[in-house]
């Protein structure tokens, strides 16, 4: 009873927002009523059917992680998605997926995708994101002895510099435009900081909270300049497009999560209790 009012509540405001009432219905630009947009809402049939589809890639730490041998989903955004669905009263599917076939799995099979997603508008063109969990920026991570090699992307696109990467995602789109003069390597995500410790690359360009997980995790890799990242953007949730009421839903946990100490909560055993995400 608690989900289904939260619903309504959730569903009552965004009408009340867009001016959509019993007493005066309006039309939309295809001369249908504004208010089908409600009634068609994925949300009624996550509540529905009791199950919240949530599309995952599993190798990207702390935000979503696959153990190999429990085949048990971790990390930040997991724990963010299962708080989701405890307050719809729902249960969750986890679709696993990749960077490279993300949006195709999104699109055919899930209602929500979580796992460290950066806002981007290619992606705005096909889905709506919930509002910003975070904030973040590209930056390099590489042997702490090597961080005043790498610290600009001039010094990284250079022949013979070896940046490494999973392929698919913002990590290789970021690298191809900015280091062509470098030699790029694509490797497995859940491994690639092996990979420089080994000495078989030199620095990864990722997002500014991984690179701080990392250097959390690995005492042989530093983040270069985490507070001052090469650009900007934000990380969500992945929704589907024209989805007002199940976005507004999402938006009103979330920002009741930010604030109410469930994200400090979930995010502090990852990096410590001196980082602020």
């Amino acid at each position: 009873m608690k989900t289904r009012a939260t619903a309504l509540v959730a569903l009552s405001a965004l009408a009340l927002a867009t001016g959509c009432t019993d007493a005066e219905p309006s039309d939309g630009a295809d001369g249908s009523p504004e208010g089908d947009a409600l009634a068609d809402s994925r949300l009624d049939e996550i509540l529905d059917s009791g199950t919240l589809r949530v599309c995952t890639t599993g190798d990207y730490r702390p935000f979503t992680y696959l153990d190999p041998g429990t085949e048990e989903f971790t990390g930040i955004d997991v724990d963010m998605a299962r708080d989701l669905a405890d307050d719809m009263g729902v249960e969750i599917a986890w679709v696993r997926t990749s960077w490279d076939d993300l949006m195709e799995d999104f699109l055919a099979d899930c209602d929500i995708a979580a796992g460290g997603i950066s806002i981007s508008t290619a992606r705005s063109e096909q889905v709506y994101f919930s509002s910003a969990l975070m904030e973040d920026g590209k930056t390099p991570i590489t042997l702490c002895e090597n961080v005043d090699d790498y610290r600009t992307i001039e010094q990284i696109n250079q022949p013979g510099v070896r940046s490494i990467m999973p392929s698919g995602g913002t990590n290789e789109i970021f690298a191809e435009e900015h280091y062509p003069e470098g030699e790029l390597i694509r490797h497995d995500n859940n491994t690639v900081f092996d990979e420089i410790i080994a000495g078989n690359a030199d620095v990864m360009t990722t997002d500014a909270s991984e690179t701080l997980w990392v250097a959390n995790e690995y005492e042989e890799l530093c983040a270069v300049h985490p507070d001052e990242p090469f650009d900007y953007f934000e990380k969500a949730f992945m929704l589907p497009l024209g989805d007002e009421a199940l976005k507004h839903y999402v938006d009103q946990w979330l920002n009741i999560a930010l604030n109410d100490g469930t994200w400090d909560g979930i995010v502090e055993p990852w990096f410590g209790e001196d980082v602020e995400l």
